[in-house]
């Protein structure tokens, strides 16, 4: 006798064989077939039921949502969709469901109502394929880094720097809210408080990530950080993860190089090791499609739009030379998008950055060399004096999903920038260091985790690609 995944036993091509499996019941049709569900693939295993060998009361516990023990023969299927089947010779209850109150039945679900069954919502297809895909992105991420000699460090979830300049930052206080201790002049005293300083949760853990790369070499960051942003799009978390890069050593063009193989590369792992799941969440956008007007449909289905990634060089091309295509575009000039491109320093929208991937280039793009004023502080300052050294790479469908730029290496520089923001040089002393002893040419970048789940799954509402979404007034579960 031997346990099994379902995975494993519809990858079998032996059959009569005793096998064994524990799952979760989706359907129990006509008193005789088990669907079956472990988790472990998007695919239920067929389980026959022979109901004169068990004792009906038995049966009537086999409801959506049990979990249950069988013992049987694998053999031949039968019927259609699936090679093999499960003969059933001992079944057991492990944990019964009431079919009256059970959230998840097997019917179509809308994704608000799985929202508030977040605990139970990887019962159904959708969300276990997302999750598992999660997962495996999540995996090649640590492995690419791995095998190009990359060190993983854990920067500080709890921060007294502001690495955006936001300001927009949850802050974290042991001090009593009703009687906190205060200043002479009625401020908080946050002297008294824990850390002896006015802390918050981390919003980037890439300053602290360039420390490192500047004795190691190369480093990345994968961990949360959080934005309190009152902000209730599709696109937007209070607490997101974030995959952060630096190299030493290393200028833009290497940035730009880095970022591409490592987004073809962590694309092309879930295309290896994730077909099902992905195939399953393409065939649930095309069918979503069909209810949609004709321009409203997606341009590409969901394995040919990361194929579109994987198989495709990335055009590289400056800001200007982007706003000047996009000055010129028909869309532009019928006042067709709803941010109309004028002028030299425009912040570039979604519906740009897509033209230039979807319409113009029809190919992944990287703009390079931004204006000065739209970029962080902490980006390099071009030869110009109006440009930086950053870079943002735009997908289909989505628009920008990395970000990056080679740091401002040179001492003076950073603090004129730093001076020009009002940014205290007192709070990232140990920032400046790093240009006061062995200051050399680094890059590197960001990628929001949940925004690169979305454009592999093909999912609209960042809420659900991640397991409990942290949103303005919500933090259930």
């Amino acid at each position: 006798m031997t346990k099994n995944t379902v995975a494993n036993l519809l990858a079998k091509d032996a059959v009569l064989q005793d096998v064994e499996l524990k799952g979760w019941v989706r359907t129990f049709r006509a008193n005789r077939f088990i669907a079956l569900n472990d988790g472990s693939t998007i695919n239920n295993i067929q389980c026959v039921v022979d109901f004169e060998q068990f004792d009906e009361a038995l049966l009537k516990r086999v409801t959506t949502g049990a979990a249950i023990h069988i013992k049987g023969t694998l053999i031949e299927s039968q019927g259609k969709g699936q090679s093999v089947e499960i003969q059933v010779s001992y079944l057991n209850i492990l944990g019964e469901s009431d079919p009256e109150t059970y959230p998840i039945q097997p019917k179509k679900h809308s994704f608000e109502f799985l929202r508030e069954n977040a605990h139970l919502r990887t019962r159904t297809s959708t969300f276990s394929a997302v999750m598992r895909l999660r997962s495996s992105l999540s995996f090649a991420i640590h492995k690419y880094f791995n095998d190009n000699g990359f060190y993983n460090m854990h920067t500080p979830i709890i921060t007294g720097s502001d690495a955006e300049g936001a300001g927009e930052m949850f802050r974290v206080s042991a001090l009593d809210p009703k009687n906190p201790p205060l200043n002479d002049d009625g401020t908080i005293n946050y002297k008294e408080d824990f850390f002896g300083k006015e802390t918050n949760l981390t919003v980037s853990g890439q300053l602290e990530a360039e420390t490192y790369a500047m004795s190691l070499g190369k480093v990345y960051t994968f961990g949360p950080t959080f934005r309190a942003e009152n902000s209730n799009t599709s696109r937007h978390l209070a607490e997101f993860w974030m995959i952060e890069p630096e190299v030493a050593f290393m200028e833009l063009d290497g940035n730009m190089d880095l970022a591409e193989d490592f987004m073809k590369s962590v694309l092309n792992y879930v295309l290896e090791h994730n077909l099902d799941d992905l195939k399953f969440l393409e065939q649930r956008l095309l069918d979503e499609d069909k209810a949609k007007p004709q321009a409203e449909r997606s341009d590409m289905a969901l394995i040919e739009k990361l194929k579109f990634v994987v198989d495709n060089n990335f055009k590289r091309v400056s800001y200007t030379e982007a706003i000047d295509i996009l000055r010129d575009s028909k869309p532009n000039k019928k006042k067709q998008f709803k941010y109309l491109i004028n002028d030299w320093g425009a912040d570039l929208q979604s519906e740009h950055e897509r033209f230039l991937v979807e319409k113009h280039f029809k190919c992944p793009v990287i703009l390079f060399d931004y204006p000065a004023n739209i970029k962080a502080f902490y980006m390099r300052l071009n030869e110009d004096g109006k440009t930086v050294r950053a870079m943002d790479i735009l997908f289909p469908g989505i628009g920008e999903i990395v970000g990056g730029s080679q740091r401002e290496e040179r001492l003076e520089v950073l603090r004129e920038k730093m001076a020009a923001l009002d940014i205290p040089e007192e709070e990232l002393w140990w920032y400046l260091d790093l240009r006061k002893y062995g200051t050399a040419v680094h890059s590197g970048f960001g990628l929001g985790f949940e925004r690169l789940v979305m454009f592999a799954t093909g999912m609209g509402n960042i809420r659900d690609v991640i397991p409990y979404p942290r949103t303005p007034q919500n933090a259930e579960f």
